[in-house]
C-alpha cells in the first residue's frame, strides 16, 4: 500500500489565496470548499487509499517558547484563521484522518507518521505531500518521498541532494546556517546555500564543521568570515537547528488500518455542507459502511 500526508494547512492556505472568496451566513468558507473539492476529487479516483492530514490548530508550538521570533499567526488574515476548525471538521467528515496539532506543528504530526510507516513492511511508500525544504529532512531513499501533487513532481534522497545539495538528515543544519523566512529562522550572518551546502556535504552536520577554515576539505569563498561567524555563534546555530528538525514524537494515531480510508461520514459531511452552503449530494463517493 501507499499513504498519503497531506500538510492540510498548506491546503487551506492555497485555498485561501488561489480560490475566490466566498461567504456563507456572514462567515468566510471559500478555502474550505476549496479542500472540499480537492480531496473529494483525489478520493474519488483512488489517487488516496491509506493518508493522514495535518493541520496548525494552534499555529504557535513550543518552538515559539525556545526562540521569540519564530513564527506567529500574526498578521494572518482572519476569514483565514476562522477556517481551520472548519477545514479540519469537513476533512474528517471526508473519512480522512485528522492531526489538529497544538503543542507540534503541522509539519511535525507528518514527521511522525513518515518515521513509523518507514518502520511497517506492509506499507511500500509514503508519499510527502508537500516539497518544501524542511520536510524533505523525512525523505528515506525511494520508500519516503516527497510529492508535489499539484506539478507531479517527486522528491526521492537522490533529487533531495540534487534539488539542495546535502541529502535528507542535513536539512535542518543547511536551514541552520542559512535561515527559513518563512518560519522565522535568520540563520547566521554571511552564510548562503552555496557554502553551507557545500560544506555539510562534506561534514554533514554544524558540529561537525571546524572552527579553523584552514582545515575545512572544500574550498569556500571567504571561508575565514564565515568560520568566525560560525564559531561565535555555534549556539544560535544549534539552537537553530533545533527549531528546523521536525519531531518525530507527536503523540497521534497512525497506523496503517487508522489511515486506511473507509469512505465519507454522511450525516457530518451533509452537517458540513450545510455550513459551506454547498449540495452534499453533489460529492459521489461511499459512505462508511
Amino acid at each position: 500500500m501507499q499513504v498519503h500526508l497531506v500538510d492540510g494547512t498548506y491546503e487551506l492556505f492555497r485555498g485561501w489565496f488561489g480560490a475566490p472568496p466566498a461567504q456563507h451566513n456572514g462567515r468566510e468558507v471559500g478555502a474550505t470548499r476549496s479542500i472540499v473539492r480537492s480531496f473529494s476529487t483525489l478520493l474519488a479516483r483512488g489517487v488516496i487509499t491509506h493518508a493522514g492530514v495535518a493541520f496548525d490548530h494552534v499555529i504557535e508550538s513550543f518552538r515559539n517558547d525556545l526562540f521569540p521570533g519564530y513564527k506567529t499567526g500574526e498578521g494572518i488574515a482572519e476569514g483565514l484563521v476562522s477556517q481551520f476548525e472548519l477545514a479540519e471538521r469537513a476533512t474528517a467528515a471526508l473519512g480522512l484522518m485528522v492531526w489538529p496539532m497544538v503543542d507540534f506543528e503541522a509539519d511535525d504530526a507528518i514527521a511522525t507518521a513518515a518515521h513509523r510507516l518507514a518502520q511497517d513492511e506492509s506499507v511500500a511508500r509514503v508519499l510527502i505531500t508537500a516539497v518544501d525544504k524542511d520536510m524533505c529532512q523525512c525523505v528515506i531513499g525511494g520508500r519516503v518521498v516527497c510529492w508535489d501533487r499539484f506539478k507531479d513532481v517527486t522528491l526521492d534522497e537522490t533529487a533531495v541532494i540534487a534539488k539542495h545539495g546535502v541529502p535528507p538528515a542535513s536539512i535542518p543544519d543547511l536551514l541552520a546556517l542559512v535561515g527559513d523566512t518563512a518560519d522565522g529562522i535568520p540563520g547566521l550572518q554571511g552564510w548562503g546555500k552555496s557554502s553551507a551546502s557545500k560544506l555539510l556535504s562534506v561534514y554533514g552536520r554544524i558540529d561537525a564543521i571546524p572552527d579553523d577554515a584552514s582545515t575545512w576539505k572544500v574550498a569556500i569563498r571567504g571561508a575565514d568570515k564565515l568560520a568566525g561567524t560560525l564559531a561565535a555563534e555555534r549556539s544560535e546555530a544549534n539552537l537553530y537547528r533545533v527549531l528546523a528538525t521536525l519531531r518525530t514524537d507527536c503523540p497521534i494515531t497512525c497506523d496503517p488500518e487508522s489511515l486506511a480510508w473507509k469512505g465519507v461520514d454522511a450525516p457530518a459531511l451533509a452537517g458540513v455542507c450545510a455550513e459551506l452552503g454547498i449540495d452534499a449530494d453533489s460529492i459521489k463517493l461511499p459512505t462508511r459502511g
